[in-house]
C-alpha cells in the first residue's frame, strides 16, 4: 500500500504525520524516541526520516598543508528508520537524496532499505553543502530529483545502475516528492516549478509534500494551479510553527517563504521565546483548521525545535 493509499484508507478525518531527524552522532535514540512517544498518541499514518549528507572538514597539518576529512554528524537514516519501524510498528518514510551521494551510494541504500522491508521513500535533491553558493553534485551523483527517480524506477524494474539484472527483485519502492507553494528558490517562476512537479508525477511519484508555509492562500492557489495542468496526486500541506524569536527572520531566509502581514505584525510584538511559541501555536492551529475544513487528506509537521508546539497544536485539532 502506498502512502497515498494509506492516507485515503478508511478516511474519516484529516490524517497526521511528522518528520524527525536522526540523532547527532553519539547521542543515542533516547531523545528521538521521546519525541515519537509524545506524538504517537495522535495516530500518525507515517513518520518521515531525514537524510543528511556527509561534510568535509579541513584541518591544518604541522607543515602548513591541509587534510581533507569526510565526516558524518548523524547516524545512517536506514538504521534509524528500521529501529523506529520495529519499535513502534508505524510506517516510516526515509529520505533518499541526491545531495552528497553517488549513484552507487544510492543503489546500496535502496538495497538496504528493501532488505529491511522499508519500501516507502521520499525522493529529494537535498540541500547544497554549507560552503557552496549553488548546488553541486558529487562526482558520480545527480543534480536533479528526476535523475534520482529514474534510478529508482530502473531498480523497481529489476536493474542495477550498470544495467545488470537484479537476480531476486524485491518489493518495489513507492515514493513521494517535495513541492513548493512559493516555488523552489532556484526555479525561475512557479509555472516552471509546477511543470517539474508534473514530470515527477508522470514518472511515478504518488504524492507530494510541501515546503513549510504560513499563508494558506498560497497553498490553495498552488493546488488549484497544479490541478489545472493535470497534477492529480495528493499535495500534502506541511506545517512548522514558529517557536523562537530568532525564527522570525531565520525561517523566511532559510526556507524562502513569506510571512503574512498579520503574522508579521503579531510577531513584532513578541519579546520572548515563550511569546513567539504561543503565537506560533495559535497561528498553526488556525492554519490547520482552515486546511481541514478544505478537506485536505493529511497534514504533515516538521518537528525540529517545535515538538512542544506540535503537541499543543495536535491536541486542539485531532
Amino acid at each position: 500500500m502506498t502512502i497515498s493509499e494509506l492516507i485515503h484508507k478508511d478516511q474519516t478525518h484529516t490524517n497526521f504525520s511528522f518528520e524527525v531527524l536522526p540523532p547527532l552522532k553519539g547521542n543515542g535514540t533516547t531523545a528521538l524516541f521521546r519525541t515519537i512517544d509524545r506524538l504517537k498518541e495522535f495516530a500518525p499514518k507515517y513518520i518521515n526520516i531525514t537524510t543528511h549528507r556527509s561534510e568535509y572538514v579541513f584541518t591544518e597539518r604541522p607543515d602548513g598543508t591541509f587534510n581533507r576529512q569526510r565526516i558524518r554528524r548523524r547516524p545512517g537514516t536506514v538504521a534509524v528508520a528500521s529501529a523506529i519501524m520495529q519499535k513502534y510498528d508505524i510506517p516510516v518514510v526515509p529520505h533518499v537524496v541526491c545531495s552528497g551521494a553517488t549513484q552507487d551510494d544510492i543503489e546500496y541504500m535502496l538495497l538496504d532499505l528493501q532488505f529491511l522491508g522499508l519500501t516507502h521513500i521520499l525522493l529529494l535533491r537535498g540541500d547544497k553543502a554549507p560552503d557552496e553558493k549553488t548546488f553541486t553534485p558529487v562526482a558520480g551523483g545527480y543534480r536533479h530529483t528526476t535523475e534520482l527517480i529514474e534510478q529508482v524506477n530502473r531498480f523497481n524494474d529489476g536493474f542495477f545502475i550498470d544495467g545488470s539484472p537484479i537476480r531476486h527483485p524485491g518489493v518495489p519502492f513507492s515514493y513521494g516528492v517535495a513541492c513548493y507553494p512559493e516555488k523552489h528558490e532556484e526555479a525561475p517562476n512557479l509555472e516552471f516549478d509546477l511543470k517539474i512537479l508534473k514530470r515527477k508525477q508522470d514518472m511515478g511519484a504518488n504524492y507530494a509534500i510541501t515546503q513549510l508555509f504560513y499563508d494558506n492562500q498560497k497553498y490553495f492557489s498552488f493546488v488549484e494551479r497544479a490541478r489545472s495542468i493535470g497534477i492529480t496526486i495528493p499535495i500534502i500541506p506541511a506545517i512548522k510553527p514558529l517557536a523562537k524569536l530568532s525564527q522570525f527572520t531565520v525561517v523566511p531566509k532559510t526556507f524562502h517563504v513569506d510571512l503574512p502581514d498579520e503574522l508579521t505584525r503579531e510577531a513584532e510584538k513578541c519579546t520572548t521565546d515563550e511569546q513567539m511559541q504561543q503565537l506560533g501555536v495559535e497561528w498553526a492551529v488556525e492554519q490547520c483548521r482552515e486546511l481541514i475544513a478544505a478537506g485536505v487528506p493529511s497534514i504533515h509537521f516538521y518537528t525540529v525545535s517545535a515538538v512542544d508546539s506540535i503537541c499543543q497544536i495536535a491536541q486542539q485539532i485531532y
